[in-house]
Formats: structure tokens, sequence, C-alpha cells
């Protein structure tokens, strides 16, 4: 039975159509496969870089607040008063963020989903 299959194979000229079509298929397994590599390079290098840079925001918010706070104190001859005004500068948007956080969540999945469909495109 294999040898039938084979000579039909081989008169019919399918064979070469065969080993083109397989690889061609394992030609494009490989491309998609590298293609996914560099996709995910690319996002944990960026993640990476936004995680860098979040973090030496942090800490540069924390030592300008400490900062601050001292300068405040000196300023109003109070070992406190500093360190409340900075709090009140921090707590006060944040309320804001706590009270509008619906219309704000809509906003920003808005943008976000502009700029899906942008990218899309």
């Amino acid at each position: 039975m294999e040898g039938i299959k084979d000579t039909i194979f081989k008169f019919l000229r399918l064979d070469n159509l065969v080993d083109n079509l397989s690889g061609y298929l394992e030609t494009r397994l490989e491309l998609f496969k590298i293609e996914i590599r560099e996709d995910v390079a690319r996002a944990m290098a960026q993640a990476l870089m936004v995680a860098t840079i979040l973090l030496l925001a942090i800490l540069f918010l924390l030592f300008f607040s400490v900062g601050l706070a001292h300068f405040l104190n000196s300023y109003f001859d109070k070992p406190y008063a500093g360190y409340w005004i900075v709090a009140c500068m921090y707590g006060v948007p944040c309320l804001i963020f706590i009270i509008f956080r619906k219309k704000i969540s809509q906003a920003f999945e808005q943008h976000m989903a502009t700029l899906m469909k942008r990218k899309g495109k």
C-alpha cells in the first residue's frame, strides 16, 4: 500500500508540493516563535524601564517631601507643622481621587480604548 502511495505522489508530483508545503509551514512557525520572543523581550524591557523610573520617582518624592517638611518646620518654628502641611498636600488630591474615582476611571478607560483603536490600525 505504501508503494502505491509513493508512486501516485511521484506521478502527480505531489511529493515536492508536500515537501514544500511542510517546509513553508515549519518556516512560518519558526518566524512566529521569533516574533513572539521579540515582543516578549520588548515588553519586558519596557516594563523594566517603567519600574525603574517609578522607583526613582518615588524616592525623589519621598526625599523631597521630607526636605520640604523640614524646611516648613523651620519656617513656622514648630517641629510638626511642616509634616502636617506636606501630609495635607498629599491628602487633598487623594480625597479628590476617592470622591471622583468613577469619573476618573471612565475617562481613563475611554482614553485607553481610543489608544487601542489607534494602535490596531
